[in-house]
């Protein structure tokens, strides 16, 4: 715990120097729900549109968390770690936490403008959501990482944001899949994230022990599971 909370505070150091890209990480949210938001709810609701945009928020921060550590691998950084005394899980958790942090201020401030706008959410169901959207957010970081150190440098960036684009429109953060034409409604299903989006619209309802919760907290769980444990396999080949 000490080696995590450590390199925790290393890489917050170190995004707290680079100001300009974290303001411009906490407006880009902001000004989507501020465009975006007064059209959709023509046909839909706040209460549906932010917890898309939260889970959106995840799939474009935390699934693109890996491009730190591939300028990492081109600097030498992770040579440099190969002689640290820190635990290999250590230095995955110190930047996935780091990367939660993040996105946590992220979404803080988009569920705070979706108040603005007009949400009406219990205040349970918010808090639920948000540690929903932060376990799938550790599992995805931890998962970016594992693909970025697996594939060639060059080849992270197109491989992921073609990834993240289908799974991002597939997950419903836009609209339920459910309107959706039954194909593309039973492909979604592939998606995890499909799951946590309903699982988070329910949370905002006020609904919690109901089946989408349930079946999307597990989704979820397992998920992140499974990247922490992919993460943490390669990350530790990487610096050992």
């Amino acid at each position: 715990m000490r080696e995590t909370w450590l390199l925790l505070r290393h890489h917050l150091r170190l995004a707290h120097r680079h100001r300009l890209g974290l303001l411009v990480a906490l407006i880009q949210p902001l000004l989507f729900l501020a465009l975006f938001g007064p059209l959709f709810v023509a046909v839909g609701t706040w209460q549906t549109l932010v917890p898309g945009l939260m889970v959106q928020l995840a799939l474009l921060s935390a699934g693109l968390a890996g491009f730190g550590v591939v300028f990492d691998r081109r600097f030498g950084v992770l040579e440099r770690l190969r002689v640290t005394p820190a635990s290999r899980v250590s230095l995955l958790l110190g930047r996935v936490l780091s990367d939660m942090a993040g996105l946590l201020l992220q979404t803080a401030l988009l569920v705070a403008a979706g108040y603005a706008f007009g949400l009406r959410a219990p205040l349970p169901g918010v808090l639920a959501g948000l540690l929903l959207m932060l376990v799938a957010g550790i599992g995805l970081a931890a998962l970016s990482y594992a693909v970025a150190l697996t594939l060639d440098e060059n080849l992270f960036a197109p491989v992921m944001t073609t990834a993240v684009v289908p799974v991002m429109l597939l997950s419903g953060v836009f609209l339920p899949m459910s309107m959706a034409p039954p194909w593309l409604e039973a492909l979604s299903q592939a998606s995890p994230f499909r799951h946590t989006v309903e699982a988070l619209r329910a949370l905002f309802a006020g609904h919690y022990l109901t089946g989408p919760v349930i079946a999307g907290t597990a989704v979820t769980v397992v998920f992140a599971a499974a990247g922490l444990a992919a993460g943490t396999r390669v990350f530790g080949r990487a610096t050992s």
